[in-house]
């Protein structure tokens, strides 16, 4: 920043006044950047440009940046606290600390209308319908809708039930009346003071006035017992029953602690996360954590007093008790902060750290869990840039040859995703149309019939191909390709072992990649990986042919007893160890005999 400007702008400090206000900093385009509040504006602003704020590198790249100054007089710092709220969301600035939205929380809605509907929502419409929120859990709504929906008989269709309406007729009860589990309102079979009556309950029960509720069900059924009406007195101590149960599980403290906001803060480098309760007569009927990144190391007073405002916004509270842990100097309008040091708010104060650290945990869990994924995208750029792909290589598959001597001649197809093995697609291949050892032939049978049935089954087809060998190898799989019409539609490499160079098809020119890099690495996993795959399944058939051999020399025994014998027990050691009436069993008793004589002499 230039001599000019900075004496511009502490020019306009000096005309600043000592008042409490709201600051705001502008860029060299007019943007604001940053938005403060402040109990003296002057002082305040004039702390950014003294050296000792310097010191705070990031700091020094917000002052670098300052280009313009406005200011907004307030009455007090509770006003210019709310005043900078407003304007952070706002303006959104860059350098303020960013509170994560809850637009996707669950809420519980009483609808604005003529006998409401109760159901659970995650967008908020401000047509005057009540709503309770935000749950963190999916689950906790579904009890609290599931416990009123035992309490209580409410209606869920969204007809208009306008008094015209019902009054001309024009609804029909549905399958919910009949099954109990609504009583009509549509045909004036329920009246609207005694659905209201219920909502009310409703209310009540969403925001934790269990006590009164009660109280009031007690007396209610008191009155239905005197009056000889002892179905309904049963209902509504059935009802009593439930709520009572529901409150034993929701009460944390002691009930007296009647209308209490709860505020914890734990940080971690540069994200702080402050947990919110709701308590009513000792229940916890809200519990919510926001996470706030931090941009200029601000003060952990500052962020709380930020997130507070902004919760208790968010969620309608007009609670005036607020538990803190630690003095505010800025509190909402009509309410008292309390850091308390013993007793059934320190045990309140408590739980909510709990909550903060282990949704930060959380947090750091899952963060943790999709660094992975980060590295696999990093990994299959690199691919894409080395390798000249047109896409990212996500779906790779490798083939391998593996023969001893001409015998037994076998294939391998190994299947990466996401750069891991997807071991559950890995396939073996019987060599069936070349005879002898022939590693071009062999490649290009396997390429042919993989890729064949792929298509014949509308299965993806993969972005690369990786064939273990070089040129030769290489233009046998392409063949293979051209053949079903699918050459230029996957890209198809060949390594070769001895140099490890990659070869392309129609380029006589291999390319060498740097042996540190991750593109050669994966290639060399993926190869080695159908090389192992393949080796064993050739081992694996000869074991085989050699059983299938030496157990077909005996005499009596023909082809479909050794399938037997082999199926059974796996292998000719096994069968040498298996006891004489359990073979007898499976191939009777005197090719058992003839079987385990020859192998007595054999041994």
């Amino acid at each position: 920043m230039s001599d000019l400007r900075i004496n511009l702008l502490l020019d306009k400090i000096k005309n600043l006044p000592e008042k409490p206000g709201v600051y705001q900093f502008l860029d060299e385009k007019g943007k604001i950047i940053y938005i403060g509040k402040a109990k003296s504006l002057k002082k305040r602003v004039a702390s950014y440009f003294n050296k000792r704020r310097h010191e705070n590198n990031k700091i020094r790249v917000l002052v670098s940046r300052i280009f313009d100054i406005r200011h907004i007089v307030v009455n007090s710092e509770s006003d210019a606290l709310l005043l900078e709220n407003n304007l952070i969301k706002k303006y959104q600035p860059r350098y303020n600390i960013n509170l994560k939205d809850d637009k996707t929380f669950p809420w519980i809605c009483i609808k604005n209308e003529r006998f409401p509907r109760v159901f659970s929502t995650r967008k908020i419409i401000k047509d005057g319908s009540s709503y309770y929120g935000p749950y963190t859990s999916a689950a906790t709504v579904r009890t609290l809708l599931s416990l009123i929906k035992e309490l209580y008989s409410l209606r869920t269709c969204k007809l208009n039930l306008s008094e015209e309406n019902i009054a001309r007729g024009k609804f029909k009860v549905c399958l919910e009346y009949h099954i109990g589990n609504c009583k009509g309102p549509c045909e004036s079979l329920q009246t609207e003071e005694d659905y209201t009556n219920t909502i009310t309950q409703i209310h009540d029960i969403l925001k934790g006035n269990l006590k009164e509720l009660i109280h009031y069900l007690e007396d209610l059924m008191k009155k239905f017992a005197r009056e000889y009406h002892f179905e309904e007195a049963e209902r509504v101590r059935q009802n009593i029953e439930a709520l009572e149960k529901f409150q034993m599980k929701s009460t944390v403290v002691n009930p007296s602690v009647h209308n209490v906001d709860v505020f914890s803060y734990v940080d971690d480098d540069n994200l702080a996360y402050v947990n919110f309760l709701k308590v009513v007569n000792g229940a916890i009927i809200q519990a919510h954590t926001v996470e706030i990144k931090k941009k200029l190391d601000e003060p952990k007073e500052d962020i709380l007093e930020y997130a507070m405002l902004e919760i208790r916004q968010r969620l309608f509270s007009t609670s005036r008790e607020i538990i803190i842990p630690f003095k505010l100097s800025n509190m909402p309008a009509e309410t008292r902060g309390v850091v308390p040091q013993k007793g059934d708010k320190l045990k309140l104060l408590d739980l909510s750290r709990r909550n903060a650290r282990y949704f930060m945990l959380d947090r750091k869990k899952q963060k943790a869990t999709a660094a992975p994924l980060k590295a696999t995208e990093r990994i299959l750029s690199t691919m894409k840039k080395d390798l000249h792909l047109n896409t990212l290589p996500v779906h790779i598959e490798c083939f391998d040859n593996s023969n001893i001597q001409g015998s037994n001649p076998v294939a391998a197809c190994v299947v990466f995703k996401n750069a891991k093995p997807a071991k559950r697609e890995y396939r073996h291949f019987n060599i069936k149309s070349v005879e002898g050892a022939d590693d071009f032939a062999s490649m290009a049978e396997v390429v042919f019939r993989r890729y064949d049935r792929m298509l014949r089954e509308n299965m993806p087809l993969p972005q690369l191909i990786v064939v273990d060998g070089g040129k030769g190898q290489l233009n046998a799989a392409v063949k293979s390709l051209e053949a079903l019409g699918i050459k230029g539609e996957v890209a198809i490499i060949g390594i070769a072992k001895r140099l490890e160079e990659i070869y392309f098809p129609g380029d006589p020119v291999p390319l060498y990649i740097d042996k540190n890099s991750e593109t050669l690495k994966i290639i060399q996993y993926i190869r080695n990986e159908a090389h192992r795959f393949g080796i064993t399944f050739h081992r694996q058939k000869r074991s085989g042919s050699m059983i299938h051999s030496e157990l077909e020399n005996i005499k009596g025994i023909g082809g479909k007893t050794v399938e037997k014998l082999i199926s059974t027990f796996g292998s000719l050691q096994e069968v040498k160890n298996t006891p004489k009436d359990k073979i007898s069993e499976l191939i009777g008793p005197a090719k058992t005999k003839m079987l385990l004589e020859e192998l007595k002499h054999k041994n």
